[in-house]
């Protein structure tokens, strides 16, 4: 079984398309060579924000491909999983192995909402299946499936179950998470807008968004809070919460692509039904990028970067 600490910075990369809607590999490398220039701990592919729903399976493993070219070993490379059926979770977590990811990042059963029980047999199923280390992502707002701290303690009963991304957005949940498993779960905090709270709580990292376009700002919020210097975090963080708040609305793809175009490091294109943002909405948003880069920290200057 291969072994990741789960600790640190996780971006959920973006899939960037090119006006053809084909996966623009060129800009895919660039963003992932400026995760992994910013000191990120790893990278996850094919999450929500890299367009899941909209990629085909040969596809998600074309990008495994070439992420495990683009990286060369240099951090732990997760891939999403998102089936339908246990059978399909299987086989993708098997493939996902052979081809040489390092990780899994786990949603509960598509489409069908399954009860407790299916959901932990289908956890287990995947766990048992393949020696990839498992993230469980427990997001029931986007997701409509809740990962109790019940179902958590009989999924930890498989030795490749070893994180939770946590994205119910209660705070609480991280606390409630380290008071009952202590070290044997790692807590990665997935919802941007309480990224620093989850931090300073006890999460061991975050599965991040907004990381996407402002690599450099996430790391020094994350080695700021890691140096105990919690005026400087929170300074910063004020700067980005227009920011990340971005990823916590049904379009965070399209914004969040069109901040890291402003950045140089995404296109701008997303596949249909997504569509590119027009009118006060598409205004609005890049008057919001627009304003938060105007006046953007200088993070070695002020200090801010700590690694």
């Amino acid at each position: 079984m291969a072994n990741l600490n789960w600790e640190g910075i996780y971006p959920a990369v973006l899939t960037p398309f090119d006006k053809h809607d084909d996966i623009d590999f060129s800009m895919f490398e660039k963003n992932t060579e400026a995760q992994i220039d910013a000191g990120v701990h790893g990278i996850i592919l094919a999450g929500s924000l890299g367009e899941a729903s909209a990629l085909t399976s040969n596809e998600k493993f074309l990008l495994l491909e070439k992420a495990i070219e683009i990286v060369r070993g240099r951090v732990p490379i997760i891939l999403n999983l998102t089936e339908n059926t246990t059978k399909d979770a299987v086989e993708f977590a098997q493939r996902a192995e052979k081809i040489g990811a390092n990780g899994l990042m786990v949603l509960p059963p598509m489409r069908y909402k399954a009860d407790d029980r299916e959901v932990v047999a289908y956890f287990k199923a995947i766990a048992q299946s393949t020696s990839l280390p498992i993230l469980v992502y427990n997001n029931p707002v986007d997701y409509a499936t809740y990962i109790s701290l019940d179902m958590l303690e009989e999924l930890l009963q498989e030795p490749t179950i070893q994180a939770v991304k946590e994205s119910t957005r209660d705070l609480a949940n991280v606390t409630r998470l380290k008071n009952r498993f202590g070290d044997r779960l790692k807590v990665l905090g997935g919802v941007d807008t309480i990224c620093l709270e989850s931090l300073m709580v006890g999460a061991d990292g975050l599965v991040a968004g907004l990381v996407d376009a402002f690599p450099n700002e996430t790391m020094a919020l994350y080695n700021l809070v890691k140096a105990g210097e919690y005026s400087k975090a929170v300074e910063l963080y004020r700067w980005f919460m227009p920011l990340l708040e971005l990823d916590i609305h049904p379009k965070l793809i399209q914004y969040i692509k069109l901040a890291a175009t402003y950045e140089g490091i995404c296109t701008p294109y997303t596949r249909a039904p997504r569509l590119p943002l027009i009118g006060e909405e598409k205004v609005r948003i890049e008057k919001i990028i627009g304003d938060a880069i105007a006046v953007r920290p200088h993070l070695t200057a002020l200090n801010y970067a700590t690694n």
